[in-house]
């Protein structure tokens, strides 16, 4: 698949928002991960880890989502689900650093 049919379909993930909202869920899981990784932080590396993993993934998914989308808000190319997105990466990974940085200290 070349770059032009990306932009064409719509974006990364599928064509408009159901691939914005993909990426926003799984980086808000790494929210949620990194959450319980931070508030218990005697439970290991794995949530930590996790957490790491998937606001990076859900990152990177949404940023080039975002890039690749040529329609502005309300043309349903998922704008601002990708946003939202992105921003949740970043607290997510933000969320699993502080939790690793924690267990480092700790151990």
């Amino acid at each position: 698949m070349s770059f032009n049919d990306l932009l064409a379909a719509g974006g990364v993930g599928g064509s408009g928002r159901f691939g914005a909202t993909a990426f926003a869920l799984l980086s808000l899981a790494s929210v949620i991960i990194g959450g319980l990784a931070v508030s218990r932080p005697g439970t290991g590396h794995r949530r930590t880890l996790l957490a790491l993993a998937t606001g990076a993934v859900g990152l990177v998914l949404s940023a080039l989502h975002l890039a690749t989308t040529t329609g502005g808000f309300g043309t349903g190319q998922g704008r601002a689900g990708a946003i939202v997105g992105v921003v949740l990466g970043v607290v997510g990974v933000g969320l699993g650093g502080l939790a690793l940085a924690r267990a480092r200290r700790t151990a």
